[in-house]
């Protein structure tokens, strides 16, 4: 991906072109995105029959929530910090389903 986000709306704009509907089938689970800070934002993603849609706000049952600083998770998406050393780190936190956290960068591959 050669552009780069900038903020959380370039993250959501982002995700939709990069989406793997392959990699998607089979998946049923929603992904609630709680991003703090200056450029903080709520959203999710509900994955389902090899397709997405998402919206902003919270969600009523969210199968994986993630929280990060907003600033984090646009470094995480970039590719600039691994996610992996985002959640040791303790930066990104994921509440749910950790495979499903592992899932998301398959369906989601924007690094």
């Amino acid at each position: 991906m050669a552009e780069k986000a900038q903020s959380v709306a370039d993250v959501k704009e982002m995700l939709g072109q990069v989406f793997s509907a392959e990699k998607a089938e089979g998946v049923d689970a929603v992904f609630q995105f709680d991003l703090t800070g200056d450029n903080g934002d709520k959203f999710w993603i509900h994955v389902h029959d090899g397709a997405f849609d998402s919206g902003d706000g919270e969600h009523d049952a969210p199968t994986l929530t993630l929280n990060a600083a907003a600033d984090d998770f646009i470094k995480v998406v970039n590719g600039e910090m691994a996610a992996m050393n985002a959640f040791m780190m303790g930066k990104l936190k994921v509440k749910g389903d950790m495979g499903l956290a592992m899932k998301f960068q398959q369906i989601f591959p924007t690094s």
